[in-house]
């Protein structure tokens, strides 16, 4: 795959942006290798991504940085510019349950996921021995459930050891601290197994039952300190009916939950989702 550079940014919407944005590209040689844009006409904000060819720039990123933020500033802009050759340092966080986990590591054997995954942690031995089989290493940090303090003290630690760019809870099973939502503000990804806003919190796929559902589903989102209330990154949904059991709808949840939270964690690898208010811009 061809180098880039990617520029992603956000602002109030007016006329111009991307008149100017093109030509800052064009006047130094760039070739654009890809560019999508998007108008939000409730609330006059506007989001846009573009891939450079970091060969037919005349500088390094550094220097493409500094030239771009006088306009970044002229238009008041949320932006950032990452090299693509970059892998992102990604840490998986899982609890008993294999199935995300497994096809995360997986997807990243098979080089379908572009990143390093320097570590996972758990709370449970349960799947130490197929993490360890991808040479990747494995944190057992049990919890205490009377005191779960030290337990995410060490899961910080580890973080910050590790120096992750994403954290990805792949069915964890606990929730974090406000501290340590905060800190990572759009950098911790979940999967909740329903349909959000349905269903959220412990047992979604019974209370879908319990609701004669005929579509259950999967929400891929960023952690904020309201549970399961984060920016949705990516849905997935299938189809049950009133012959599907409790046990029926956590088989076919599984599946639907690996697609959902592939997807989302791809796509935020490659820069395509842009966080505004509660609010994703996902250029998939």
């Amino acid at each position: 795959m061809e180098r880039s550079y990617r520029l992603v940014l956000s602002c109030p919407d007016r006329v111009g942006i991307v008149s100017m944005v093109s030509n800052f590209i064009s006047s130094h040689g760039g070739s654009i290798i890809d560019a999508n844009q998007h108008s939000d006409p409730v609330n006059r904000y506007f989001f846009m991504r573009v891939e450079i060819s970091a060969a037919s720039l005349p500088f390094t990123l550094e220097r493409l940085r500094e030239a771009f933020t006088p306009i970044a500033n002229s238009f008041d802009m949320e932006w950032q510019i990452n090299d693509s050759s970059e892998p992102k340092r990604v840490i998986l966080m899982a609890s008993r349950e294999a199935h995300c986990l497994a096809d995360l590591l997986y997807r990243y054997h098979s080089n379908e996921l572009f990143c390093e995954i320097p570590c996972v942690i758990s709370n449970h031995e349960d799947l130490r021995s197929m993490v360890e089989w991808h040479g990747i290493p494995y944190f057992c940090v049990p919890v205490d459930p009377e005191n779960k303090q030290p337990h995410f003290e060490r899961v910080d630690q580890l973080i910050r050891e590790h120096e992750a760019d994403t954290v990805v809870l792949a069915r964890y099973m606990q929730i974090l601290p406000t501290e340590v939502c905060d800190r990572y503000p759009h950098r911790i990804i979940n999967i909740h197994h329903s349909f959000l806003p349905s269903f959220a919190g412990a047992r979604p796929y019974h209370q879908a039952y319990e609701r004669g559902v005929k579509l259950i589903g999967a929400t891929c989102h960023y952690v904020t300190p309201e549970l399961d209330a984060g920016p949705i990154i990516d849905q997935e949904v299938t189809r049950v009916s009133h012959r599907s059991l409790p046990d029926d709808m956590v088989r076919l949840g599984r599946d639907v939950e690996k697609l959902a939270l592939a997807r989302g964690l791809r796509w935020h690898l490659e820069d395509r989702v842009l966080v505004h208010g509660n609010k994703t811009v996902v250029f998939a």
